[in-house]
């Protein structure tokens, strides 16, 4: 579909970006293990990583991981394997902590940040992830090298 689209639409391909929440990141990211290089840089959201992490690394795609620490429907803990599976991979090709950075982020939020902003369940909550400017301004910088 991506490519259909970009071929068929002015679109920037430099600037194409993906996202997944819930069953749509588990989805998208088994996209992310297959065509990678589509992207800018891909948001997952309050959800588990399905796909290959190979093709990522050797497409050096941008991936932000978002979830709530006590979510209820994954838990954290999948997303936080699924960055540390991808940092070490990252190590094994050899680059620095800095470049990686530059790459990975993993951000766990706490109970606090939902309840502050009126939320008392957390999966549902990772709604609140699409209005923040933090993690949208990490997505919407990236663009795609050639």
């Amino acid at each position: 579909m991506v490519e259909y689209f970009l071929a068929n639409y002015n679109i920037d391909p430099d600037r194409v970006y993906g996202e997944g929440y819930s069953g749509g990141g588990e989805t998208m990211s088994q996209v992310m293990g297959k065509r990678p290089e589509l992207f800018a840089a891909y948001l997952q959201c309050s959800s588990q990583w399905d796909g290959d992490y190979e093709p990522v690394i050797e497409s050096r795609t941008p991936v932000y991981f978002v979830i709530g620490e006590s979510d209820e429907y994954y838990s954290s803990q999948p997303t936080q394997e699924a960055y540390e599976n991808l940092y070490e991979l990252y190590r094994q090709e050899g680059l620095s902590d800095e470049e990686i950075n530059q790459l990975l982020v993993l951000d766990i939020k706490d109970a606090d940040y939902f309840e502050s902003q009126g939320v008392t369940v957390q999966h549902g909550g990772g709604n609140l992830f699409a209005q923040d400017e933090e993690i949208m301004g990490w997505l919407f910088s990236k663009q795609r090298e050639n």
